[in-house]
């Protein structure tokens, strides 16, 4: 039930404060030594028998200008002068009877006089109870002549005039009279009330309200004053009866809501009550085994939270239950402390006497973190946690802001102080998170931020409270982002919690990517993008630069084309919130990459990427690769130091985690081995990791591979290491990647110089297979290996390839005539190449860049070189032919062109044998593989159907000179030119 409002009298006693032997206030604030309080400390801790308290001076927690204020109309000096002018109200109830025993300056008077009061109630309990013998005992009115009157106006109806005459004159007798008894008062004002509700309100009945309204009030006001006493006494005489902490334990149990209460009288009424409890409590306290005090951190949060509140009376009576609670906590202490922790009690009350010693107790009791510094040495780690939670809890009262001012200074206080003694953190974190969206008081969040921040820099706990920070709906709310982005952390510790955060998110890098994503990942990505975005920990954000980025980069990759579907976001986490479509894991890790570039100074490599959509590259499921070169190039450009920390840090890393790690690692790490310190790598860690990748089933890896070796082969002293790789690479020159075959070729340019004949020969009939590769580039650069080979031929090995050398001219000569102007430029290097090789001097003509079929007689010339040049040793015409079917039209009509000039210098006798038929339509089988650009007919008829006008006309004259030649054996002289 609510507790009665208590008056001044109640105030004044309340103001008593008991003895302990802790040291007085008084005493402490003229500077008393400590020694004798600690040497009865020292006995008592050593002794099962209580140490008496002595008639220590008590000093009045409250101001002189309080206590005057309270206690002029209630001292005993002046209540002689009050009764001799007192009137009906004075008379109804006394300051005699009402005013609660005050404290003398000798404390044990006082005491003595409460507690013979208490006995007295211990030997007649009954007194307290109300009976129906005794209603209406009050002198002026019997209990009969009451009871009939009420009856008779209850009972009947309407209440006649002369009724309310006699109940007017029955009351005034009352009011006249003396109500000796708590009970006589109560039982009037219960029946007074009662008749009110009967009686009709008219003019008579409120004359008479009024005329006596101050008397009822202050019959009500005797009646909470003494109501209260009772009350009061009661519960010190429960504590006198059974001095356990067990009894403490229940008392507070159920003052608890109303210690907590909003409305300022019932917390002041209760924090009286217990300042009571505890001063006598501190006296006739028993400490026996075993002791159940289970609620002491909640019980010290709570009476210091009210040490600062702002109703100032409640703020003292709290401050004198707090000194008693520290007399009952040491106690309580020194009697559970076994030997074993002997020394962390003298610690904790050297540490009380230093702290005392350094404050007033006024100064002490008013500002809550010196409480805290305090009670902190003597709190377990579950008291700790009752403590810290109940805390929190007083961070919910909007209603009084300076209750969450002392909340936040208590929490910190006692989490700076505690260090890491706490248990259950995850709660605790819980509740702070909870409480930040209603402290709206600057400084009390910055409190909470900071107590947040001393947690999460601890090694005990920094997993701890980051996983339960990672927990929450993202992106984060305003709330969790001030916190990641405000945290305030010493400079040893900021590299640990971002290196612990980094971890968590490196870990989902080891799971299957056939797999949902963990949520943890995206959770972590956004919560670096938050500390980036703060840059508190810019000092560890530069020392962690290679794996914070690496990292990232990795959860892009593994992050493209997820949606927040695709992630395992754990159940109840977006209960009655809807995901937006545009929120994605790649959005968040974008978002860090670009934040930690411009947190760490690399203004021109985030500008770089800008310029060349490097991010839209990033995001592409088959550009990513690209964006990431393109990144580690502008790196490696414009900070080359930051580079090579990431080269170093790459190493023992490219073969871990799942392939999405490994690809987008070894992407980041072959752009860096353009670096100059790229050649001091060991061969393990560079060639023979680049050799793995060549026999990797995955072509990108090959493609890694292959541009790695292009950039270590421009160091001499790496070569001979990469051309023991010369096998494998050769085998990739039919890979169908044309990024593979090319950089081969490129790397194979570097070599052939150092090449073997059988490695060339080799080599050179692949890349003849080469010559028309529908991959422009394929083919061009094949033609330009094809000429190093020639050139890189020794001169006692020339006859041995001098026939691929025949075998390549019609080739040559044909794509000469490409529409491609840079493959017709390499042919005629190339054929300039093999000229020389045979010592030949090519006609000019050969470089003439119009095509044939507008200049007849130019290719009249080249056809009648090359034909007695390579009469007997190569059957131009067979050659030509194979490439009237070539895919390109160009091709096609430079090859029938040459056909119809070749005829002029072949053999006719031969050509007679064997008959035309073969070149006008026979079908001629061809090594698809070897020419790869033509189809299988190549008979001239089936042109002259070609859907090419130019094509049909020169076919159509090669047919007539082949008819010619079959018919006519004299006819080369007849044959139009």
């Amino acid at each position: 039930m609510p507790l009665p409002y208590r008056g001044r009298g109640s105030r004044l006693a309340s103001s008593r404060v008991a003895s302990t032997s802790v040291h007085s206030p008084r005493r402490a604030g003229r500077g008393a030594p400590w020694s004798s309080h600690a040497l009865r400390l020292t006995r008592r801790r050593h002794s099962s028998e209580q140490v008496p308290p002595g008639p220590e001076p008590q000093a009045d927690f409250r101001s002189g200008k309080w206590l005057q204020e309270h206690a002029g109309g209630d001292a005993r000096d002046s209540q002689q002068t009050a009764r001799a002018g007192m009137g009906s109200r004075h008379r109804i109830c006394s300051q005699e009877e009402v005013v609660i025993p005050c404290d003398s300056d000798n404390d044990s008077g006082s005491v003595d006089l409460q507690l013979s009061n208490l006995e007295d109630i211990k030997k007649d309990p009954s007194s307290l109870e109300l009976t129906d013998s005794d209603i209406f005992d009050i002198t002026g009115l019997s209990q009969e002549s009451f009871i009939d009157s009420f009856r008779h106006l209850t009972q009947q109806g309407p209440v006649s005039e002369a009724n309310v005459e006699r109940l007017i004159q029955s009351i005034q007798e009352v009011f006249n009279g003396e109500l000796q008894s708590e009970f006589e008062k109560l039982t009037f004002l219960r029946s007074l009330s009662s008749l009110s509700q009967t009686l009709p309100y008219d003019e008579t009945t409120e004359s008479f309200i009024h005329s006596h309204i101050t008397d009822i009030v202050h019959v009500l006001n005797c009646l909470y004053r003494q109501t209260f006493q009772a009350f009061s006494e009661m519960l010190q005489s429960l504590v006198v009866k059974d001095p356990h902490l067990e009894n403490l334990d229940t008392i507070f149990k159920q003052m608890d809501p109303w210690l907590q209460s909003t409305k300022d009288h019932e917390r002041e009424r209760a924090t009286a009550s217990m300042a009571q409890v505890l001063k006598c409590l501190s006296r006739h306290l028993s400490l026996k085994l075993p002791l159940r005090f289970q609620r002491l951190g909640h019980f010290v949060a709570l009476m210091a939270l009210l040490c600062g509140d702002s109703v100032t009376e409640v703020a003292e009576e709290a401050a004198e239950g707090m000194h008693c609670l520290l007399h009952v906590t040491l106690r309580l202490k020194c009697t559970i402390y076994d030997k074993k922790n002997h020394p962390n009690l003298r610690r904790a009350m050297k540490k009380c006497q230093e702290l005392l010693e350094l404050y007033s107790i006024k100064q002490f009791y008013s500002c809550p973190f010196k409480i805290a510094q305090i009670f902190e040495a003597f709190l377990n780690s579950n008291e700790l946690f009752q403590f810290v939670m109940t805390t929190l809890d007083g961070l919910e009262n909007l209603k009084h802001p300076c209750t969450q001012k002392s909340a936040g200074e208590l929490l910190i206080t006692m989490v700076k102080n505690a260090e890491s003694r706490f248990e259950k953190v995850p709660e605790i974190m819980g509740v702070i998170c909870a409480r930040l969206s209603i402290i709206s008081q600057p400084r009390v969040r910055r409190q909470i931020i900071n107590t947040v921040s001393l947690f999460i820099s601890r090694p005990k706990y920094t997993d701890i409270v980051i996983g339960h920070l990672l927990c929450h709906p993202v992106p984060y709310d305003r709330h969790l982002a001030e916190l990641w982005r405000t945290l305030e952390v010493e400079l040893p510790s900021t590299t640990w919690i971002l290196w612990r955060l980094l971890r968590k998110l490196q870990k989902c890098h080891n799971e299957p990517t056939h797999e949902k994503m963990a949520y943890v990942a995206v959770a972590a990505t956004d919560a670096l993008y938050e500390v980036f975005v703060g840059n508190r920990l810019q000092a560890a954000t530069f020392r962690l630069f290679p794996q914070l980025l690496m990292t990232l980069l990795i959860q892009i990759h593994h992050s493209i084309g997820l949606t927040m579907s695709d992630v395992a976001v754990p159940s109840g986490l977006y209960t009655g919130q809807e995901m937006s479509s545009e929120v994605t894991p790649l959005c968040f890790a974008i978002q860090a990459t670009k934040s930690l570039l411009l947190r760490t100074l690399c203004w021109q490599e985030f500008n770089i990427m800008e310029k060349n959509k490097g991010w839209t590259l990033l995001e592409g499921k088959e550009c990513h690769l690209q964006g990431v070169s393109l990144l580690a190039n502008a790196l490696l450009e414009r900070n080359h130091l930051l580079a090579q920390k990431v080269m170093y840090l790459l190493v023992p890393l490219l073969n871990r985690g799942n392939d999405k790690h490994k690809l987008t690692s070894a992407g980041f790490f072959v752009e860096l081995l353009q670096s100059p310190v790229a050649r001091r790598l060991p061969s393990i860690y560079s060639i023979v990791r680049l050799k793995d990748w060549l026999h990797h089933g995955n072509r990108v890896f090959k493609f890694l591979a292959l541009r790695g070796l292009c950039y270590l082969i421009k160091h001499q002293d790496m070569r001979e290491d990469i051309r023991s790789l010369l096998p494998c690479i050769l085998d990739l020159l039919c890979e169908t990647d044309e990024k593979i075959v090319l950089l081969a070729i490129q790397i194979l340019l570097q070599l052939v110089g150092t090449m073997d004949f059988t490695t060339l020969t080799a080599m050179m009939k692949t890349l003849f297979t080469l010559f028309g590769d529908v991959r422009s580039d394929v083919h061009r650069l094949s033609m330009t290996l094809f000429g190093a080979s020639i050139k890189s031929v020794k001169y006692t090995d020339k006859k041995g390839v001098e026939n691929q050398v025949l075998d390549s001219l019609v080739p040559l000569l044909l794509y000469s005539q490409d529409e491609n102007d840079a493959v017709a430029e390499e042919s005629r290097q190339v054929l300039t190449i093999c000229a020389q090789f045979l010592k030949w001097k090519l006609p000019q003509e050969v470089y003439c860049k119009d095509p044939w079929y507008i200049s007849p007689s130019e290719a009249g010339t080249v056809c009648k070189f090359f034909g007695k040049k390579c009469q007997g040793k190569v059957n131009l015409l067979a050659q030509t032919l194979m490439f009237s079917k070539n895919a390109k039209l160009p091709i096609r009509r430079a090859a029938v062109l040459f056909v119809g000039l070749l005829l002029k210098y072949v053999d006719y006798s031969e050509l007679r044998t064997k008959g035309t038929d073969w070149i006008e339509n026979e079908i001629i089988s061809i090594d698809l593989h070897l020419q790869p650009g033509f189809c299988g007919h190549l008979d001239l008829k089936a042109l002259l159907h070609d859907p090419e006008p130019s094509l049909c006309i020169i076919a159509s004259q090669a047919l007539f000179r082949v008819q010619k030649v079959g018919a006519e054996p004299d006819s080369r002289q007849s044959i139009p030119g």
